[in-house]
């Protein structure tokens, strides 16, 4: 029996980042399929959560997270450029964001091909692994969208041509989140139950085994 989760990833989060490939690799490896819920970035979606507090925040963020990726042996780095586009040292979110919408719609057209764990995957590590330089450059993403099995120019296209009905679903994935009683990522919601933090994979596996949780190559 095939187990169903949602895994609610922001482009911008380097826990998402951290968590995609091994999320990825469980729905290769078991008998289940986890839907891609792209929400925009709290900094973009309220930045008043993250970014009006201690600024011991956003200086914990950026050490917890290079530590964690080296403690997985994760490629890291902070991106070139940030998907948002803030002055992290004033925390003021600029009002021409280039980048991230394009991102959150772009996730959402491959979902809605089935393919977004794929896209978030291979995007994710464009943006974060440190390999490249200009990630949203067309050499870079269509790369990343052969990687996972889309074409760029479709998905460039559809989320340029139909922007409003893309950043509709978005919404709904973040009420959705909202709903399922929390709103950080990366959170999978697994039978209504959500998971937060890229900490929490060996606990998703743990409680999808009690659900009945196999290997596809059982």
């Amino acid at each position: 029996m095939t187990l169903h989760a949602d895994l609610f990833f922001s482009f911008r989060s380097p826990y998402s980042y951290l968590a995609i490939g091994r999320y990825r690799a469980m729905a290769a490896d078991y008998d289940l399929s986890i839907a891609l819920r792209t929400v925009r970035p709290i900094a973009v979606r309220d930045p008043s959560i993250l970014f009006t507090g201690s600024p011991n925040v956003g200086r914990y963020i950026f050490m917890d997270a290079a530590r964690s990726a080296q403690m997985l042996g994760i490629p890291y780095r902070w991106p070139r450029p940030d998907p948002v586009v803030q002055n992290l040292a004033t925390r003021e979110i600029a009002t021409d964001q280039p980048y991230i919408h394009w991102l959150c719609r772009m996730g959402q057209a491959a979902e809605r091909r089935g393919r977004g764990l794929a896209f978030a995957g291979e995007v994710a590590r464009i943006i974060w692994s440190g390999e490249v330089d200009d990630w949203y450059l067309e050499t870079h993403m269509q790369a990343a969208c052969e990687r996972a099995g889309l074409d760029f120019v479709q998905l460039d296209s559809e989320a340029k041509s139909d922007a409003e009905a893309l950043d509709t679903e978005i919404a709904g994935n973040e009420a959705a989140l909202e709903a399922a009683g929390h709103w950080g990522v990366p959170t999978l919601v697994f039978e209504g139950e959500p998971f937060f933090g890229q900490d929490r994979i060996d606990m998703v596996k743990w409680r999808m085994q009690q659900k009945g949780l196999t290997r596809r190559d059982a």
